[in-house]
């Protein structure tokens, strides 16, 4: 099982990179639903069955079908999107690092407490699911999905910028 929650990780680390720096929107596209897919494995191997479908159907089936019909209706999808020159590109990578060390803290943070064993407490019922998810305290999920939100709106609106340009 910890093999395959490796593999399954790089696949995801593998596909977001390949996400952000294909060069045609296609294929960012089509990398981007093999990291919906592969987040959707975890979800299942965690045994959360209606949370892997629901990352099926709603983000890689909905979404990525979404974002391939605006590139088309946007874009000419054959051609490679040419180079970006920055003068900030610095400024761009110590951003990017200053993000990375914070969201690598996190992360060893918050699975440092999964190594400490847990008192078995019993079934874990969907109603204390619900109630996690949309909890504000500490092991809650509201504020990763606000973020999510205000970002999937962030790229409506890139979108809509892009396509009044044209």
């Amino acid at each position: 099982m910890e093999i395959l929650f490796v593999v399954v990780a790089l696949a995801i680390i593998i596909f977001s990179v390949l996400t952000v720096t294909a060069r045609r929107i296609l294929r960012s596209a089509t990398y981007l639903l093999f990291t919906l897919f592969a987040t959707a494995i975890v979800y299942f191997m965690m045994d959360y069955e209606f949370l892997g479908a629901v990352q099926i159907a709603v983000y890689a089936g909905g979404i990525v079908v979404l974002f391939v019909f605006s590139i088309l209706l946007t874009s000419r999808p054959g051609e490679a999107g040419e180079r970006l020159e920055s003068r900030r590109r610095g400024l761009g990578i110590l951003t990017a690092v200053a993000v990375a060390t914070v969201f690598g803290w996190v992360l060893v943070s918050r699975c440092s407490q999964l190594l400490v064993p847990q008192p078995e407490t019993g079934l874990y019922t969907m109603q204390q699911l619900g109630a996690d998810m949309l909890s504000t305290s500490r092991g809650g999920y509201m504020l990763p999905f606000e973020a999510v939100s205000v970002l999937l709106l962030a790229c409506i609106i890139g979108g809509v910028v892009v396509a009044r340009r044209r």
